[in-house]
């Protein structure tokens, strides 16, 4: 019996009522593996995450063109972008915005080094 209510999930080992255990539930927890807070109970489900590949892209800059234009390019064309150089550029994960940062070089390959990075609250509230 007493294996059963150490692993039950936090708020549910005082009978099976959430609203019984207010103080485990309210409070937060630091995954070990990365390091991220979060609330009690959950750090266990984050490694079923932790494998799943996300597509990041690094935004330099769009443009509209007319299709005329875009069949006038060739070898050397130069597109403008409304970005001035040396402004922050965006990292989308799975085309949501998470990042921004500046283009660094390192070991003569392009990086990102990131300068703001977007809290969860505010990626939560674009979503609705």
């Amino acid at each position: 019996m007493a294996d059963e209510k150490k692993h039950a999930p936090s708020g549910l080992a005082s009978g099976g009522n959430p609203a019984g255990s207010s103080a485990a539930t309210a409070g937060t927890v630091e995954h070990s593996s990365t390091g991220v807070k979060g609330p009690a109970g959950v750090g266990d489900n984050l490694d079923l995450l932790l494998d799943i590949p996300l597509k990041i892209t690094i935004e330099l800059g769009r443009t509209k063109m007319l299709i005329n234009d875009l069949l006038k390019l060739g070898q050397g064309s130069v597109i403008e972008l409304p970005k001035e150089a040396g402004d922050t550029l965006e990292i989308l994960a799975n085309n949501r915005l998470v990042a921004k940062g500046d283009v660094v070089v390192v070991n003569k390959k392009y990086g990102i080094r990131l300068t703001e990075v977007i809290s969860s609250v505010e990626r939560v509230e674009k979503l609705g």
